[in-house]
């Protein structure tokens, strides 16, 4: 592609990305915990690439988390260290994630069973370095974790505690249940239970003769509204926050002005017997992440309150009205439409590249690391 100078000039779709807006999404998490005393440990998921990662560590290069280890080997590639993988062993990988551990200084591992632990202890590291491990704790969350009322958790933890080979280095719990969550109200409260739940936890450990583990909870809502109590946890772990999205600023983790990622779209067609637009956005730039649910269908069109992206096929989007008939006049064949995503992270997925600019003007490229 020739170089274009503004985003309006690029061919569609195209994702582009608010490099102001990524800066202060960015510094407001960073100084939010600052001030708590707690570390920031953010999130790689969302965008994958080095550069925001840059300005998500304020440049260490340290103290980040991955959901995959092609993020992991790509960060280690390019001087990152300390580096959480945080999802629960697959055993398929332990030789890579034993290479990781061998080669950094810090690489953390999670799990959430014995058989995990059963596969690392068939794995000694060499150079006389242990596995560090984070055990996941699941906070009435339902997804990976041992749930923190079963007496299994406590005993998941003593078994890695007395493992050779193996240091116990924190407990590490998702809210993901702040999604379901309207507004601040319901997000602090969610917030306030996960972070009841770890430290009570932690006391637990600490009973047991357990001292080190470090506890970490993390989710955007949670992260984007912390309660007092959050200043009692060694780290934090969000990652959307970065981008933010529509579906944040629903739940009520940021403001709609907050949301730094767009897919730009172009009208390739008009029919007026069925009173739609088609646009060059098919799911393939945008994802079906939100299945269509907002008033406004799969993504907020900007500036046409009136417009719904009703569905899309892998490269055609269909546009129509809320209600009422289509001014087709208003939207010629080849003008730009600019698509609010549902969900960040899904939509970057689709992309391989994402356009970087400051009011208009691209000011760079960057590109993610991608697969498994």
């Amino acid at each position: 592609m020739a170089s274009v100078e503004f985003i309006k000039d690029l061919c569609t779709p195209a994702l582009v990305i608010d490099l102001d807006k990524v800066n202060r999404n960015a510094e407001a998490m960073r100084e939010r915990f600052q001030k708590l005393g707690v570390q920031l440990r953010p999130h790689m998921k969302t965008h994958k690439t080095l550069e925001c990662a840059d300005i998500m560590t304020g440049g260490s290069r340290r103290c980040i988390v991955v959901s995959t280890l092609a993020e992991a080997s790509f960060y280690a590639d390019n001087g990152y260290d300390d580096i959480l993988y945080a999802y629960p062993l697959p055993f398929d990988k332990v030789e890579r994630c034993a290479e990781l551990s061998e080669r950094l200084c810090l690489f953390h591992i999670l799990v959430d069973n014995r058989l995990a632990l059963q596969e690392l202890k068939k794995r000694p590291l060499k150079q006389g370095k242990v596995w560090k491990v984070w055990m996941k704790l699941d906070c009435d969350n339902g997804r990976a974790g041992v749930p923190h009322c079963d007496p299994a958790a406590l005993k998941l933890a003593q078994e890695v505690w007395d493992t050779a080979g193996v240091e116990l280095t924190g407990i590490y719990a998702h809210c993901g249940n702040t999604y379901a969550c309207q507004g601040e109200e319901q997000i602090k409260a969610v917030a306030q239970e996960t972070t009841a739940i770890t430290l009570q936890f932690m006391e637990k450990l600490k009973a047991a003769g357990i001292h080190t583990p470090k506890s970490s909870i993390g989710s955007t809502p949670s992260c984007s509204h912390p309660v007092p109590d959050m200043a009692m946890l060694s780290e934090v772990h969000p990652g959307n926050y970065v981008f933010y999205d529509v579906q944040q600023s629903l739940v009520g983790s940021c403001r709609l002005e907050d949301v730094a990622v767009r897919v730009l779209t172009r009208v390739i067609g008009h029919y007026p017997h069925r009173n739609q637009l088609l646009v060059d956005c098919g799911w393939t730039a945008l994802s079906h992440d939100g299945g269509g649910r907002l008033p406004t269908g799969y993504a907020i069109i900007e500036g046409h309150p009136e417009l719904k992206l009703l569905s899309m096929t892998q490269e055609h989007g269909r546009v129509e009205p809320i209600s009422g008939k289509l001014d087709f006049k208003q939207f010629p064949l080849g003008s730009l439409l600019t698509l609010m995503p549902y969900h960040a992270c899904a939509t970057a997925m689709m992309h391989p590249v994402y356009f970087v600019h400051s009011n208009g003007t691209i000011i760079d490229t960057w590109k993610p690391t991608r697969g498994w």
